[in-house]
């Protein structure tokens, strides 16, 4: 996919943190609770100079909504069944099982028109692409296992479409891979298909860290099998992307960066997203190029003539990879249920439906504020 015409003129998007909203929040409301206490003190000194003096009230923290373990599921189960239904069809042309898509809420389906079976060329690639698919299909299982027959929540609405007005093409515009009006393919080729995967694999992996405090200890270490083996599917499809952004011409690492940077714009004003590099290369534009070693030409007089030492060829130069979005500590970062709402519905204002769940999530957390 050396052109934006070879993803069918594409689109695509940005998505999820969260306990660093809460520590801050908690961090803020005791530095001003403190700094009140101290206000009020003073006041109370000069009671006896003025007795006039109108003491401080003490701010009232914002308070963090509580979810149940049930609502955390929930939650995870619409984002399990958007993933494991894009793997389908990516891998097969199809959805996957109507036996697994009931449940409580507004029953939804998916939007799957244009969608097609990915025509891989790299055989590793679509082995992959069959393991992932596999695996999140388990992770809808297992949810709806956990959550029983009468908490558990139907599959809402979906859009997995290909067009110019689809979640995709919305997704890529922001992220600057096509223009408004074009269409973002992302079955047509495997390049598509990993942009595609990008997008929700990121979200999953930080959704997932961001939900882990707010469950009981009941579901954490199952929560937490599921975040890690979303990370090694992130993992994966960032490892391609970059191997195949090193091509010489590729602009496939521009791109994710596009991507990474749609998402930033649609989870509040903190930069926690990042691309497959730094940011910096020491790389030409566009990838890499091997320069080849041209063969020794033999000299043709018997007697040696002494030569100078040619200067090695240098190495090619390739951008560092940034494989782990993570931070200082290398620590994953978290998103909260209300940024990964505003990134799967492709908006950062306060809503309650759009981008890929165009009826809303079911369940109990899904609203969004604005970001």
């Amino acid at each position: 996919m050396t052109a934006r015409t070879d993803i069918d003129s594409d689109r695509l998007i940005a998505a999820l943190d969260a306990r660093v909203d809460r520590r801050e929040q908690r961090r803020a409301f005791f530095r001003d609770a403190l700094g009140a206490m101290a206000v009020t003190g003073a006041l109370g000194l000069a009671s006896g100079a003025s007795a006039q003096s109108t003491p401080t009230p003490t701010p009232t923290a914002t308070p963090t909504p509580t979810y149940t373990d049930q609502d955390i599921l929930n939650f995870a189960l619409n984002l399990e069944y958007l993933e494991a239904q894009f793997y389908a069809y990516a891998t097969t042309g199809a959805g996957i099982s109507s036996s697994l898509l009931g449940g409580a809420g507004t029953a939804g389906s998916v939007n799957a028109t244009g969608a097609t079976a990915v025509p891989f060329a790299d055989p590793i690639i679509a082995r992959y692409a069959r393991e992932i698919a596999a695996d999140e299909v388990a992770h809808v299982t297992f949810l709806r296992n956990a959550l029983g027959s009468s908490t558990v929540v139907a599959q809402p609405a979906l859009d997995l479409s290909v067009g110019p007005n689809s979640a995709f093409s919305a997704a890529a515009v922001a992220a600057k891979i096509i223009t408004a009006g074009q269409t973002f393919n992302p079955y047509a080729n495997e390049d598509a298909f990993l942009l595609a995967a990008f997008i929700f694999e990121d979200v999953g992996v930080t959704a997932y860290k961001g939900a882990a405090p707010l469950l009981t200890k009941t579901y954490v270490e199952a929560a937490a099998g599921i975040m890690a083996t979303e990370a090694y599917h992130a993992a994966t499809i960032r490892g391609e992307l970059y191997r195949k952004g090193l091509v010489s011409g590729s602009p496939l690492i521009g791109w994710v960066q596009g991507i990474s940077d749609a998402r930033d714009s649609l989870d509040g004003a903190t930069d926690i997203d990042q691309g497959i590099t730094p940011g910096t290369t020491t790389a030409p534009a566009g990838g890499v190029t091997a320069t080849p070693t041209p063969t020794p030409t033999p000299t043709p007089t018997p007697t040696p003539t002494p030569t100078a030492t040619a200067s090695p060829t240098p190495a090619p130069t390739f951008p560092v990879s940034n494989i782990v979005p993570a931070d200082a500590n290398a620590v994953v970062y978290s998103r909260s249920p209300n940024q990964v709402l505003n990134i799967v519905y492709l908006n950062a204002a306060a809503t309650s439906a759009g981008g890929f769940f165009p009826a809303g999530l079911n369940g109990t957390i899904k609203a969004a504020t604005a970001s």
